[in-house]
Formats: structure tokens, C-alpha cells, sequence
């Protein structure tokens, strides 16, 4: 192993790891709406951030292979995360059409710690698209490489997701005067619940090998 294998190691896991993260997905669109509302965004970062390097280091340690061998669990999992993600797009169409949705204030509403940290959760650990992303293709990708520029490759994939989900997460702020209006609330939770029922629509329809 050289330096410059292993800062292109790092720099491949890096990008990689952005490229898998980088999308409209249920934990990207619960980081920006608690970014938008500036409530417990420090919190949902850290669950998010830790949560995919502890996905990470899985897959570069070759986890992704006993997750492939393992069916039945596969499937467990995609039927409890679609429940979930249809149970959260309920209630972002109920937040949407209420009236107190129409309200700034009423959007702004806090909501305790311990439950944002354990929707947080649920959003990553009970969503199958997060461990096919982080455990299995950059798993697969990770074990390419020889060790340990594996290991640099998920730690570049790791810096990746710490930095993206603190943009995320505190760069929403940046759209608090657009969602100071009400209507821009609506729109925000109606978009958020057609992302989360297409993405339980597609865990229902997926096929037992996904």
C-alpha cells in the first residue's frame, strides 16, 4: 500500500459513497424537513451520520455477503419498511391537510427529542434501500480493493455522509423564509409523502432477490 492508493482509496469511497446517499430518499427528506423547522437537527445528523458508518464498516468487513445469504431476513425487512414508510406518508397527508398544517407556527411545532431520534432511526434501520446502498453495493465495491485500502475507501464513504447530512441538515435553514409561508409547508409534506408511499409501493413490488 502507497499514500496515493490510499487517498484514492478514499477519494473513490467518498464519491461513491455521495453518490448512493445524494438522492430523494425517506431519511434525506425527514433531515431537510427537520433542518427547515431548526429542531433537533444536531440529533437527527448524529443518528444519521453514525448510523452509516456503522452501515459502512459493516459492508467493507464483508456483511453484505451474509445479508445476500440470508433471504428471509431480506424480506422481513422490506415488508416492516414499507409499513413504516406508508405509516410516515399518512401522516405527513394528515399534517398536509389539517388546518393547523396551514399555520407557520403550527408547522414549527416541537416535537420531543426522543421521538425525533426514534423516527430517525426507524427511517434508516427499518429501511432496506440503506442497507442495499451502504452494506451490499458499497460493500461489494469496498471488497475490489486489497486491505486495508478497503478501509480507506469507507472512511472516504464515511466522511461523505457525516458532511452530507450536515448540509443537509443545517443548510436547510437557509429556506426558512420560503417556508415561512404556510403554503410552502403543504407543499413540502405533500411531497414527502408521495416519496415515501413510492418508495413502500417499491419494497412491496420488489422481488425476493432485491
Amino acid at each position: 500500500m502507497t499514500d496515493s492508493s490510499a487517498a484514492l482509496a478514499a477519494l473513490s469511497g467518498f464519491g461513491f459513497g455521495l453518490s448512493l446517499i445524494v438522492a430523494i430518499g425517506a431519511q434525506n427528506a425527514f433531515v431537510l424537513r427537520q433542518g427547515v423547522r431548526g429542531q433537533h437537527i444536531f440529533a437527527v445528523v448524529a443518528v444519521c451520520a453514525l448510523s452509516d458508518m456503522v452501515l459502512i464498516a459493516a459492508g467493507v468487513g464483508g456483511f453484505g455477503v451474509v445479508i445476500q445469504s440470508m433471504p428471509a431476513v431480506v424480506v422481513v425487512v422490506r415488508y416492516a419498511g414499507a409499513a413504516f414508510l406508508l405509516g410516515y406518508a399518512v401522516l405527513a397527508v394528515r399534517r398536509a391537510c389539517s388546518a393547523t398544517a396551514l399555520t407557520a407556527e403550527s408547522a414549527g411545532a416541537t416535537v420531543a427529542l426522543g421521538a425525533t431520534v426514534a423516527t430517525s432511526l426507524a427511517l434508516t434501520w427499518l429501511n432496506p434501500h440503506v442497507y442495499l446502498d451502504t452494506v451490499v453495493l458499497l460493500g461489494s465495491f469496498a471488497n475490489t480493493y486489497a486491505n486495508p485500502d478497503r478501509w480507506f475507501l469507507g472512511a472516504g464513504a464515511m466522511v461523505g455522509s457525516i458532511l452530507w447530512f450536515t448540509g443537509l441538515g443545517y443548510g436547510a435553514r437557509l429556506l426558512g423564509p420560503l417556508f415561512a409561508r404556510p403554503f410552502a409547508w403543504r407543499i413540502m409534506d405533500s411531497a414527502i409523502a408521495v416519496v415515501m408511499t413510492l418508495l413502500a409501493v417499491g419494497l412491496l413490488v420488489a422481488g425476493p432477490s432485491s
